[in-house]
Protein backbone atom coordinates (compact mmCIF):
# COMPACT_ATOMS: atom_id res chain seq x y z
CA UNK A 1 0.00 0.00 0.00
CA UNK A 2 1.04 3.19 -0.73
CA UNK A 3 1.72 5.94 1.63
CA UNK A 4 -0.75 9.02 1.17
CA UNK A 5 0.84 12.10 0.81
CA UNK A 6 0.07 14.89 2.96
CA UNK A 7 -1.14 18.66 1.20
CA UNK A 8 -0.08 21.51 3.12
CA UNK A 9 -2.78 24.00 3.26
CA UNK A 10 -2.36 27.21 0.27
CA UNK A 11 -2.16 30.44 2.01
CA UNK A 12 -3.33 33.34 0.41
CA UNK A 13 -0.82 36.10 -0.06
CA UNK A 14 -1.77 39.66 0.92
CA UNK A 15 -0.55 42.12 -2.23
CA UNK A 16 -1.15 45.12 -1.62
CA UNK A 17 0.47 46.72 -4.85
CA UNK A 18 0.47 44.59 -8.20
CA UNK A 19 1.09 44.22 -11.87
CA UNK A 20 -1.86 44.68 -14.55
CA UNK A 21 -1.06 43.27 -17.77
CA UNK A 22 -3.47 43.52 -20.13
CA UNK A 23 -2.75 42.25 -23.80
CA UNK A 24 -5.61 43.24 -26.64
CA UNK A 25 -5.63 41.16 -29.33
CA UNK A 26 -7.60 41.56 -32.47
CA UNK A 27 -9.54 38.46 -30.82
CA UNK A 28 -9.54 38.58 -27.45
CA UNK A 29 -8.52 40.33 -24.75
CA UNK A 30 -6.25 38.65 -21.34
CA UNK A 31 -5.87 40.10 -17.99
CA UNK A 32 -3.36 38.88 -16.04
CA UNK A 33 -2.71 40.67 -12.19
CA UNK A 34 0.18 39.38 -10.52
CA UNK A 35 2.90 40.75 -7.71
CA UNK A 36 5.83 42.64 -8.26
CA UNK A 37 7.88 39.63 -8.28
CA UNK A 38 5.65 38.02 -11.43
CA UNK A 39 4.08 35.49 -9.50
CA UNK A 40 0.33 35.32 -11.15
CA UNK A 41 -2.44 36.31 -8.55
CA UNK A 42 -5.42 36.02 -11.06
CA UNK A 43 -6.23 35.54 -14.58
CA UNK A 44 -9.69 36.33 -16.95
CA UNK A 45 -9.89 36.12 -20.61
CA UNK A 46 -12.87 37.12 -22.90
CA UNK A 47 -13.85 33.74 -22.74
CA UNK A 48 -13.89 33.13 -19.06
CA UNK A 49 -16.19 36.04 -18.90
CA UNK A 50 -18.72 34.95 -20.56
CA UNK A 51 -18.36 35.95 -24.40
CA UNK A 52 -17.97 33.61 -27.10
CA UNK A 53 -16.85 33.84 -30.71
CA UNK A 54 -16.43 37.55 -32.30
CA UNK A 55 -18.06 38.77 -29.01
CA UNK A 56 -14.42 38.27 -26.70
CA UNK A 57 -12.94 41.03 -29.25
CA UNK A 58 -15.55 43.93 -28.54
CA UNK A 59 -14.73 46.93 -25.74
CA UNK A 60 -16.95 45.81 -23.48
CA UNK A 61 -16.15 42.44 -23.40
CA UNK A 62 -12.61 44.23 -22.64
CA UNK A 63 -14.28 46.12 -19.83
CA UNK A 64 -15.80 43.14 -18.05
CA UNK A 65 -12.75 40.77 -18.24
CA UNK A 66 -10.58 43.46 -16.40
CA UNK A 67 -13.31 43.95 -14.04
CA UNK A 68 -13.73 40.61 -13.27
CA UNK A 69 -9.75 39.77 -13.21
CA UNK A 70 -9.62 42.25 -10.84
CA UNK A 71 -12.78 41.56 -8.38
CA UNK A 72 -10.90 38.60 -7.65
CA UNK A 73 -7.54 39.76 -7.19
CA UNK A 74 -9.07 42.48 -4.29
CA UNK A 75 -11.29 39.84 -2.67
CA UNK A 76 -8.62 37.12 -2.90
CA UNK A 77 -5.58 38.83 -2.23
CA UNK A 78 -6.62 42.56 -0.96
CA UNK A 79 -5.27 44.45 -4.10
CA UNK A 80 -5.68 48.27 -3.65
CA UNK A 81 -2.87 49.69 -6.05
CA UNK A 82 -1.59 48.47 -9.76
CA UNK A 83 0.50 49.37 -12.27
CA UNK A 84 -0.39 48.77 -15.48
CA UNK A 85 1.30 47.39 -18.62
CA UNK A 86 -0.91 47.37 -21.86
CA UNK A 87 -0.13 45.24 -25.09
CA UNK A 88 -1.48 44.78 -28.32
CA UNK A 89 -3.72 46.86 -30.50
CA UNK A 90 -7.11 45.84 -29.69
CA UNK A 91 -10.24 47.40 -29.53
CA UNK A 92 -10.30 46.64 -25.83
CA UNK A 93 -7.35 49.08 -24.67
CA UNK A 94 -9.11 51.93 -23.45
CA UNK A 95 -11.98 50.29 -22.42
CA UNK A 96 -9.78 47.58 -20.30
CA UNK A 97 -8.18 50.82 -18.11
CA UNK A 98 -11.88 52.24 -17.69
CA UNK A 99 -12.63 48.25 -16.14
CA UNK A 100 -9.93 48.56 -13.53
CA UNK A 101 -10.87 51.68 -12.58
CA UNK A 102 -14.48 50.84 -12.11
CA UNK A 103 -13.72 47.51 -10.06
CA UNK A 104 -11.86 50.47 -7.30
CA UNK A 105 -8.22 50.10 -7.82
CA UNK A 106 -6.23 53.25 -7.86
CA UNK A 107 -3.27 52.98 -10.84
CA UNK A 108 -0.06 54.35 -10.19
CA UNK A 109 1.52 54.01 -13.75
CA UNK A 110 -0.13 53.15 -17.28
CA UNK A 111 2.92 51.60 -19.49
CA UNK A 112 2.36 51.06 -23.15
CA UNK A 113 4.67 47.99 -24.18
CA UNK A 114 3.51 47.18 -27.95
CA UNK A 115 5.45 45.56 -29.70
CA UNK A 116 7.08 47.98 -32.66
CA UNK A 117 9.28 46.51 -35.68
CA UNK A 118 11.63 48.90 -36.41
CA UNK A 119 11.93 47.21 -39.70
CA UNK A 120 12.18 43.64 -38.51
CA UNK A 121 10.90 40.95 -41.58
CA UNK A 122 11.31 41.14 -44.98
CA UNK A 123 7.86 42.14 -46.60
CA UNK A 124 6.20 39.39 -49.39
CA UNK A 125 7.03 40.40 -52.63
CA UNK A 126 4.22 41.68 -54.51
CA UNK A 127 1.37 39.57 -56.63
CA UNK A 128 1.57 39.66 -60.19
CA UNK A 129 -1.46 39.05 -61.94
Amino acid sequence: MAPTLKRSKKTRKNVAEGIVSITATLNNTHVVVSDKEGNVLTWATGGSSGFKGAREATPYAAQITSENALSKAKTLHGLEKATVYIRGIGAGREQAIRGIINAGVDLQAIFDITPIPHNGCRKKKIRKL
